[in-house]
């Protein structure tokens, strides 16, 4: 048992709702946002902190036992923003936790590192990274980095790749990798609680979904059981699909600029009637088609 776990992005729309569920399962909870976030509950510790500041990260980690790294850019950007917050900001998260002998250290990575793969492909962890866009390059890095910790300094790391993170499924392709509340909060909590030998490790952050991509052995050894599966929801969204295409909802267009990042997360999140083939034809949807000016014949 952990005396007092730092979770970063504890502000964040999954640090929220691991946060309240956790309170109370471990000690003392070290939440770290890089703005203000309101009055820490009982067992629970608040300590601001900019993850690009490596001095104010490794304040964070003194007298922590296991991390739980939520923080960074969740979303596409720019270069400059995700270079500081995802490259710099990891890099120096796993850096400050070597440094202060933390052992456990669950790093939060992304079901867009593998985007370019097609619909048709059953993946396991071990396939090759295929990154569909700037901020799932920068989870291919702080995996990397994970691997890395784990064999240059014996720190035992596990990799959660977080499908869609949300309350119920909202279209056809969440049916594939939604991630319900319940399912995410067991996810960290077998992460962290894994056996103290587990060396490093990869495990999709997904839900029991029949229609599932992605083979989650690797988690179910560690102990995940999932409890919700999409399916429960493919009626009521082939439904809505159905009444989109009557009423002729017009579909978003191949590309979208990254400015254009509201369009991007309505897309991820909506009903359409239509997904232009940049977006249907791979996993990660949306994230595919913006910006995309490639060939689809040349992606396998």
């Amino acid at each position: 048992m952990y005396n007092r776990v730092l979770m970063t992005g504890a502000d964040g729309v999954i640090g929220r709702v691991v946060r309240e569920a956790l309170r109370g399962i471990y000690p003392v909870m070290r939440l770290s946002h890089r703005r203000p976030f309101g009055d820490p509950e009982p067992g629970e510790e608040i300590m601001l902190a900019n993850l690009e500041n490596y001095g104010e990260v490794d304040a964070l980690m003194e007298g922590v036992d296991a991390v739980i790294h939520l923080g960074g850019k969740a979303e596409e950007g720019t270069w400059d923003v995700v270079l500081q917050s995802n490259i710099l900001g990891a890099f120096n998260t796993f850096e400050a936790a070597r440094r202060h002998g933390i052992k456990r250290f669950v790093f939060a990575s992304t079901n867009h590192l593998i985007g370019y793969y097609r619909r048709d492909r059953k993946l396991k962890v071990s396939d090759p990274p295929r990154p569909d866009c700037r901020y799932a390059a920068t989870k291919v890095f702080g995996e990397a980095l994970a691997r890395m910790y784990a064999d240059k300094h014996g720190m035992s790391t596990i990799c959660m790749r977080i499908g869609s993170f949300q309350p119920k499924p909202l279209n056809v392709r969440m049916l594939s990798c939604w991630l319900s509340h319940q399912d995410m909060v067991q996810l960290a909590r077998v992460c962290l609680d894994a056996p103290p030998d587990v060396h490093f490790e990869v495990v999709w952050g997904v839900s029991g979904n029949d229609r599932s991509w992605w083979d989650n052995s690797p988690a179910e050894r560690l102990g995940y059981r999932p409890r919700d599966n999409s399916e429960d929801y493919a009626e009521e969204i082939f439904e809505a699909q159905r009444l989109a295409r009557e009423q002729q909802t017009a579909s978003r267009s191949g590309a979208t600029d990254v400015a254009d990042q509201a369009a991007v997360v309505s897309a991820i999140k909506a009903v359409q009637a239509y997904e232009p083939p940049a977006e249907g034809l791979f996993q990660g949807g949306p994230y595919c088609a913006m910006e995309f000016t490639g060939k689809l014949d040349k992606i396998d």
